[in-house]
């Protein structure tokens, strides 16, 4: 055993020593110099190819779609690698440069100016979203087929795995919350759950099919935010929209100005947003961090090889922390999106009786601190 152990401490000084010099000799040669910038924009941002991991010159070609003036094109985005120009037919195409105002975006030069076509393309973040569907639903049905066929069997290993994760999930968040409406909700809510996770994790990995930062893209998470505002106010009962519009509070809030429905309108749409900020922030700071810590090599290197070599260790280590937080986050972004998800609906969803059975159990439990006080 001990021995083992210092195979592995050997080989990884061996390695530490190795990609201090290579990175010595990157940051010295002129060709090879890295632009921090253009690559935390690279991961975090999307694209019209895959990066391929530690070669930031190639790119795996995804198809670009898009309808332009003459009609529909498709093509692969390796003809636009590097701000290349790329004529389909009798349309020109190419990728907005930093000095545009389509950025990273595909445009058509039209008479010397660039033109937004309807873009379609297959991009990095939509070929990401597409495997996580297939991984998720994949994996659910695998699941939902031993449960049919051995009803009264526990699944093994990733299997298992999973089926203790859905079982936490649901026994503890969904059923305890909505209570007889947790079967009706609990298939939305259990699938943003595994999407967001699924989506989290693939985000760590740095080789295909991970390295897109789906929930560091906001609009991602608005979509889900959105899909839980629709759930929460489209399925909504009439005591939840009486609280909206007619709050149980004295008539001059109400009445002639309508303070409190204003607020509570206005708390509908900070719900989602809330939701929407939360995980974006908190997956996008994940990434940000972990990718300034190994570019931190690159830019000693560049001072000199020992500053390399020490900013090396310093840099691999912390990293390696990072990315083992980032794993327990990306688990804990999931619950919290979907227990905050799981606690709206249930607002939606609460009667009359409910509340006036929880204000009571609130004065008695008020009723009983007084008289031991």
């Amino acid at each position: 055993m001990i021995s083992r152990f210092k195979h592995i401490i050997l080989l990884m000084l061996l390695a530490v020593v190795s990609v201090g010099a290579s990175a010595s000799e990157a940051a010295d040669t002129a060709e090879s110099k890295i632009n921090p910038k253009e690559v935390i924009f690279e991961h975090l941002l999307d694209g019209y190819g895959w990066e391929v991991p530690f070669d930031h010159h190639h790119r795996m070609p995804l198809p670009v779609l898009c309808y332009a003036s003459d009609g529909f094109h498709c093509f692969s985005s390796s003809h636009l690698d590097h701000g290349a120009v790329y004529r389909d037919g009798d349309c020109t195409f190419t990728i907005g440069g930093p000095e545009s105002k389509y950025k990273g975006k595909l445009v058509e030069i039209v008479d010397g100016k660039e033109v937004r076509p309807w873009d379609f393309s297959i991009t990095k973040n939509v070929c990401a979203l597409f495997i996580c569907i297939l991984l998720v639903g994949g994996v659910m049905l695998w699941l939902a087929a031993f449960l049919r066929k051995h009803p009264y069997k526990a699944p093994r290993k990733g299997l298992g795995a999973v089926e203790a994760v859905v079982t936490f999930v649901y026994d503890g968040v969904v059923k305890p919350i909505l209570g007889p409406q947790a079967r009706r909700f609990a298939p939305y809510l259990m699938t943003v759950f595994f999407f967001i996770l699924v989506m989290n994790l693939l985000g760590l990995v740095v080789i295909f099919p991970g390295g897109a930062n789906l929930t560091g893209n906001i609009a991602v998470t608005l979509v889900l935010s959105i899909c839980t505002f629709i759930a929460t106010n489209c399925f909504a009962n009439k005591h939840y929209w009486k609280e909206i519009f007619w709050p149980d509070v004295p008539w001059w809030l109400k009445v002639p100005l309508p303070i409190m429905p204003v607020i509570e309108i206005f708390g509908m749409f900070t719900k989602p947003a809330a939701l929407t900020v939360r995980l974006f922030a908190n997956m996008m700071g994940g990434h940000m961090i972990v990718i300034t810590l190994t570019l931190l090599i690159f830019i000693f290197s560049a001072i000199s090889p020992v500053a390399g070599g020490a900013s090396t260790v310093i840099s691999l280590i912390f990293s390696i922390f990072m990315l083992l937080i980032d794993v327990l986050v990306s688990f804990i972004q999931a619950y919290v999106f979907t227990m905050l998800s799981t606690i709206f609906i249930g607002l939606a969803q609460e009667e009359e009786h409910e509340k006036e059975e929880a204000e009571d159990k609130h004065n008695i439990g008020k009723e009983i601190v007084d008289t031991l006080v």
